[in-house]
């Protein structure tokens, strides 16, 4: 007689995938969003259920994944950051690029950003402030537009034209200037260019009173893996362009070097 085989019951694995999607749903959402938010407003912007959502950030808030405030809404939790921590130790181009950014910043005596694109959007990975009293409100872990910025140019410019004007299309809006180019294809065609001169400005693009003078990090196969870049006043950049144009792109190929994708 045979035996009969007992086959793994797939439901529960299936339960497993769907919590850790919308483990991942919530956290997208909340870093997008760059602010703490309610879990109504988390409900309604992923679209999901709203008990499963309170179900899913009590868990996430009882394992430190998630930090409530006082008024009720939910950030990134500390214990994300010790992750981050532990991943970020072991990527040598964000230690190498550390090293740069404060060196860049003691040269120029301005806020140094190293960006980084996760998919339509861009990071901003790691930053050295300058030690003035300009203020610069894209911090760290902030997103922001691809077409906002120079250095979300650079990181879409080595793509084929025909790759950039697609991811272009699906994220290009308009900034709160008004001064941000949103057609796809012209924007694909500056980023190409900025990326073959190694070199992308923008004034008064996001923020009025604001540049940004910044470089691409390019891997051994040409693709723009990261940028580094400068961020300052709009008169600064006016008055002493070629000085801080010629800093950002030292420094990229400086960093370019030591990591082996450059000779020397």
């Amino acid at each position: 007689m045979n035996k009969e085989i007992t086959v793994p019951v797939e439901p529960a694995r299936k339960s497993r995938v769907s919590s850790l999607n919308r483990i991942g749903q919530i956290l997208d959402f909340l870093t997008k969003s760059n602010e703490p938010l309610s879990p109504h407003a988390i409900a309604k912007g992923t679209r999901a259920p709203v008990s499963t959502i309170y179900v899913t950030i009590e868990e996430m808030v009882n394992a430190r994944f998630l930090s409530r405030n006082p008024d009720g809404t939910v950030w990134v939790g500390d214990r994300l950051y010790f992750y981050g921590l532990a991943y970020s130790s072991k990527l040598e181009l964000f230690e190498e690029a550390r090293r740069e950014m404060f060196a860049l910043r003691d040269t120029v005596k301005e806020t140094v950003q190293i960006c980084v694109r996760d998919e339509t959007w861009l990071v901003v990975q790691q930053m050295a402030k300058g030690p003035g009293q300009f203020r610069v409100a894209s911090d760290i872990g902030s997103r922001l537009p691809l077409n906002w910025t120079a250095s979300g140019l650079l990181l879409v410019g080595y793509l084929p034209e025909v790759e950039s004007v697609k991811l272009l299309s699906e994220c290009a809006v308009q900034s709160p200037t008004g001064r941000a180019e949103t057609d796809p294809l012209k924007l694909a065609q500056g980023a190409r260019k900025d990326f073959d001169n190694r070199l992308s400005l923008q004034i008064g693009r996001a923020d009025e009173l604001v540049s940004c003078v910044a470089s691409p990090i390019c891997n051994e196969n040409g693709a723009c893996v990261a940028t580094i870049s400068i961020v300052l006043a709009n008169s600064k950049v006016k008055k002493s362009r070629e000085f801080y144009t010629e800093q950002v792109m030292r420094a990229s190929e400086s960093l370019e070097k030591r990591m082996g994708w450059r000779n020397p």
